[in-house]
């Protein structure tokens, strides 16, 4: 929902106003400005680095080419505008990761200005404004021995100073941290697509979050590295300036770091004004014209049409299908696997695969797509209940997750002997008249009313059979045994 002019409607007194700055480092093989890889993260300290980068007397930056248009693709995906013109400048601080005493960046004559990006709000569908895209060089990196809040010493390695950087700001837009998370996930699904940058890179997606109350000062939160992070830090902050208006106090202008650990944020210092950075065009990189480069740049197929399509191409329900293209990984997997029954594939990889990884804080890129293809066809089948499947599944994971051998569905099935009884109803017969004696008081709930008993027997007998009733006939025979109960 937005305003007549496409703002997000103003909160009420009080209310949560939002808006974030995010960095994504580019995933180009050089950096922005110079010819030092960007492959620094398994190096020692201090070896990707020249006379550019550590911006020595005598030494002139050169630009990028891909990492501009990498930048460009990024704007076009958001809808912006390319300016014709766009133009370097020096942001002028002092702080030990910053070797030049400034930092290479865009301000007055950004790369893209005024884009949007659609998310699910808190009220349905809304689009978020988006200020500017620009393109900057990251600084170095310091490293705190002892503690981020005290430490001893701190220490700094020059390797990733110069690795190209676009930083998205948003409009104020956003009106809760649950917001500001889905904008988040969206953007970031959304550069995956693009192939832009690499989100498995520690550090290549990080992220400023100014919020206030309405009526209030803004804080802006520093450096918050991961994507739950931001939803933490900021209804932490939510809590502690209410918490200040509540006894009477003023919010504060001020910039705060995030200490993940912790799950606070803690005040850095007094917040800095723009004139504060002593802007001045880059005298050493002459402005792009880079409006028509533009005409050269092909999009992929992004986040919001591949869900179109899968629920067009593959039936998918719009929730699944939103869950299948939320990470590029996830939806070229989904493709991979969806043969049979492309149905009932969405369902097992969005509502119990993802589940099952997430558990074990495995990505989707360790399943092997020939074993899970295997797994379905067993389901479809009807050569296994789903009980059955999940079992199975989980040993895979497991398997995988240990640095085992991975043993296949089929075998699987047969050693634990999951394989779904042919006519069942004699299992389960059994099966049932042993549960409704192990289990009296469900079954005394069950004759009361309660729905949630039948339930709850149902799983008992599943357990017993090990999962190899058919769930159907199980839950007929059920139903029957206990109506004899109660008459």
């Amino acid at each position: 929902m937005t305003g007549s002019d496409g703002a997000a409607p103003m909160p009420g007194p009080g209310g949560v106003i939002i808006g974030l700055e995010v960095h994504c480092q580019l995933d180009t093989k050089t950096k922005l400005f110079c010819g030092c890889s960007t492959d620094y993260r398994d190096d020692p300290p201090n070896t990707h680095v020249c006379p550019t980068c550590l911006g020595l007397p005598g030494a002139l930056p050169s630009i990028n080419r891909k990492a501009v248009e990498f930048a460009l693709k990024v704007a076009m995906a958001l809808n912006c505008e390319v300016p014709d013109l766009c133009e370097f400048s020096r942001k002028n601080y002092f702080y030990p990761d910053l070797d030049k005493a400034f930092q290479i960046t865009q301000y007055d004559k950004p790369l893209a200005i005024k884009g949007k990006i659609t998310i699910e709000g808190d009220e349905g569908e809304k689009d978020i404004r988006i200020t500017r895209v620009h393109m900057e060089e990251d600084p170095g990196r310091l490293v705190h021995k002892g503690g981020t809040d005290r430490p001893k010493y701190s220490l700094v390695d020059y390797n990733r100073a110069g690795i190209p950087l676009i930083e998205i700001v948003s409009e104020p837009d956003l009106r809760s941290p649950k917001e500001a998370r889905r904008f988040l996930n969206k953007l970031r699904a959304t550069l995956e697509y693009l192939s832009v940058f690499d989100s498995e890179k520690e550090g290549s997606l990080r992220v400023d979050a100014n919020i206030s109350l309405q009526g209030s000062e803004r804080v802006e939160i520093k450096n918050i590295s991961s994507y739950k992070g931001v939803e933490k830090a900021l209804l932490f902050e939510v809590t502690r300036q209410k918490n200040a208006l509540r006894r009477g106090q003023r919010v504060e202008r001020e910039t705060r770091h995030f200490v993940e650990t912790r799950g606070v944020t803690t005040s850095a210092r007094s917040k800095e004004q723009e004139q504060d950075y002593r802007y001045f065009p880059e005298p050493d990189l002459r402005p792009l014209c880079v409006g028509s480069w533009t005409n050269a740049i092909v999009l992929p197929e992004l986040p919001d049409a591949r869900r179109a399509r899968f629920i067009r191409q593959y039936g998918c329900s719009p929730n699944h299908a939103r869950t299948l293209t939320s990470e590029l990984r996830t939806a070229e997997f989904y493709e991979r696997v969806a043969i049979t029954d492309p149905v009932l594939i969405a369902t097992w990889v969005a509502d119990t695969l993802l589940g099952e990884l997430n558990y074990r804080d495995m990505g989707i890129s360790a399943v092997p797509v020939d074993a899970f293809t295997e797994l379905m066809g067993l389901l479809k089948g009807g050569e296994i209940t789903d009980k059955g499947g999940i079992e199975i599944l989980r040993m895979m994971l497991d398997s995988i997750k240990n640095g085992q051998s991975v043993e296949t569905p089929t075998s699987i099935m047969d050693r634990l002997n999951l394989r779904k009884a042919k006519g069942s109803e004699n299992l389960v017969v059994g099966a049932c008249h042993d549960v409704i004696t192990e289990q009296p008081k469900a079954v005394a709930d069950y004759k009361a009313g309660k729905s949630e008993a039948f339930n709850f027997l149902v799983g008992q007998v599943m357990k017993k059979t090990r999962g190899r009733a058919d769930p159907a006939d199980l839950k007929r025979v059920l139903q029957e045994k206990l109506e004899k109960e109660s008459t």
